[in-house]
């Protein structure tokens, strides 16, 4: 048999299956999302994040050297928030001694060369559990979460924060807190705008973890249907309008022909989240023995690469970067 076309010739070993790998994943692509709390003692295990953790303020400093120590450019910071601090208008978003703050403060005294995203959404903060604020008919109301949302932008700013990450969905809100940071001199303070996030199934762990489920209702009508990919572009493009530095896709997974769409549509770098559903089945999987967790951990992360993503938010972030290492 004569072949002219042998593809097969460039994966005959791993050598040259390197030097033509057409996508590498590194540690510098991740961004590792950590959950902090108030108080002291030791970390609490998340039972549906297996490996995730509530990290009291000083544990969680000291697991950020951790983090910096692998190579990992940056966290995603998010609040646990005591019930006692909540209420129906999230003013604890905005306390310059709140725990978002004074953990920024803590983590840029002992680590001052990590990046620190900060997420502005008003759900840990409200008894509610929306993330915006609510009338007395239940409608979730825009240009007035927008103004707390501007607060709650210029004290993570004032903290130390490097990005903040609106992720609240409300329409408006990258434009006015551009303009906010600019006229309060934050000239230098980045936007990771979660631009297209959809009403997903996936986020149940991650409410699980801060207690943030709304509690009535549901997040319809502000995040986006996940029927919808045009969409996703004309929100694209609104945030790149009013200001964003970074664009992001929430989830991923069942998100990818979205990441690949926005990546061709815009010259910003762009993000996806791997969020706490997608973690929480590959965790539950491997601990069944159903799959080779590192594997396939390896291989969805660099299909969200090969995708479009420029960066990516990932529960798995701190194993990856020691697997890449080939630490275990």
């Amino acid at each position: 048999m004569e072949l002219t076309h042998r593809p097969r010739r460039l994966r005959r070993n791993p050598a040259i299956r390197r030097l033509v790998q057409e996508t590498v994943l590194t540690t510098g692509d991740l961004i590792y999302p950590m959950f902090v709390m108030e108080g002291e003692g030791e970390p609490v295990p998340i039972p549906s994040m297996p490996g995730c953790f509530r990290y009291p303020l000083p544990r969680l400093v000291q697991e950020v050297k951790t983090v910096a120590e692998l190579g990992i450019p940056g966290i995603a910071l998010f609040p646990v928030i005591p019930e006692a601090k909540k209420d129906d208008q999230g003013s604890e978003s905005f306390n310059p001694d709140g725990l978002v703050q004074r953990t920024v403060r803590a983590i840029k005294t002992v680590v001052p060369d990590i990046l620190v995203f900060t997420d502005v959404a008003l759900d840990p903060f409200t008894t509610h559990g929306h993330d915006g604020l609510v009338d007395d008919q239940g409608r979730i109301l825009n240009d007035e979460t927008v103004e707390v949302l501007v607060k709650m932008a210029l004290s993570q700013a004032a903290a130390g924060a490097d990005f903040v990450a609106p992720s609240d969905m409300m329409d408006g809100r990258v434009g006015a807190i551009r303009r906010a940071l600019d006229q309060a001199g934050y000239t230098q303070v980045g936007i990771l705008a979660y631009s297209a996030k959809y009403a997903s199934a996936y986020y149940g762990p991650f409410r699980d973890a801060l207690d943030s489920a709304p509690k009535f209702g549901d997040k319809k009508t502000y995040q986006m249907d996940p029927a919808n990919a045009r969409e996703a572009l004309k929100e694209i493009d609104l945030d790149t309008i009013e200001g964003a530095d970074i664009v992001m896709v929430k989830p991923a997974l069942a998100y990818l022909d979205v990441v690949y769409r926005v990546k061709q549509h815009t010259h910003l770098p762009v993000a996806a989240y791997n969020v706490s559903g997608e973690y929480a089945m590959v965790k539950a999987a491997a601990q069944q023995g159903w799959i080779e967790e590192k594997k396939v951990v390896l291989e969805t992360l660099t299909a969200m690469k090969r995708a479009g993503a420029d960066m990516i938010l990932t529960y798995h972030a701190v194993d990856v970067a020691r697997w890449l290492r080939g630490m275990h």
